[in-house]
């Protein structure tokens, strides 16, 4: 008797585009995580401008939120994906506002993040690993077996390709706004570019991809998708 093939609880896809948005949907978070990333800046812009500027009281403010926001997370036994990348961004954001005395030195760690994103995103499309491949396969069910099993269909390298030039937009849209208001020291319009920057605009970005995968309708090869039989040679066995 033969095992039967692994299921996802996701209808079978028939094309590339289909099979990554049912993978995007996986692998991207929602509306709370992006919340808890975003109230550590508000407090900080806030409690900076009430305390007349006390860049020292802000970090810790901000710190303090991030920080109860994942005894939250604790107590209620969920994800701290999310809320622990806050905690951390938030950390190294108050370090370099605290070291430099200059609050819109709280936003350098993320400019800097999102150029070497970049610069990222354009070398993965260029060597032929698009970085949304990997977001492919973060919600593939046998990518603890083979985490590239996706590079070997080409029509999803092409495809991952062109929705990784979306991510492409997305960092120079934030770098284009993001460093003129920190070269111009313009804290408050800092902290609302990037919450606006933030979840709401890859909320835009996604939204594209989505438009950019129901146009579009590559084949998919066989041996990809959820549901792929075990015994395809495009697939090894587990073990």
């Amino acid at each position: 008797m033969t095992a039967d093939p692994p299921t996802t609880g996701l209808p079978a896809a028939e094309t590339v585009e289909a099979l990554i948005r049912q993978r995007l949907s996986t692998a991207l978070g929602g509306w709370r995580g992006s919340i808890e990333t975003a109230l550590p800046t508000v407090v900080f812009v806030v409690v900076w401008q009430v305390t007349d500027h006390d860049v020292r009281t802000a970090a810790t403010a901000a710190i303090g939120l991030a920080l109860v926001l994942a005894v939250v997370r604790v107590v209620q036994r969920s994800s701290l994906q999310h809320v622990l990348g806050a905690v951390v961004a938030t950390a190294v954001a108050a370090f370099f506002a605290v070291r430099s005395g200059r609050a819109e030195d709280a936003f350098l760690p993320g400019i800097l993040t999102s150029g070497a994103y970049l610069v990222g995103t354009v070398v993965s499309i260029l060597a032929r690993w698009p970085l949304v491949g990997f977001l492919v396969g973060a919600g593939d069910p046998r990518a603890k077996e083979d985490p590239f099993a996706w590079r070997r269909d080409e029509g999803m390298v092409r495809v991952c390709a062109r929705l990784t030039w979306v991510l492409v937009a997305v960092y120079v849209v934030r770098l284009a706004i993001m460093v003129p208001l920190y070269l111009g020291a313009q804290v408050t319009l800092l902290g609302i570019a990037k919450i606006v920057l933030g979840w709401p605009l890859w909320v835009g970005g996604v939204a594209v991809m989505g438009w950019m995968l129901v146009s579009g309708h590559t084949p998919l090869e066989p041996g990809e998708g959820p549901g792929a039989d075990e015994d395809d040679p495009k697939v090894p066995p587990p073990g």
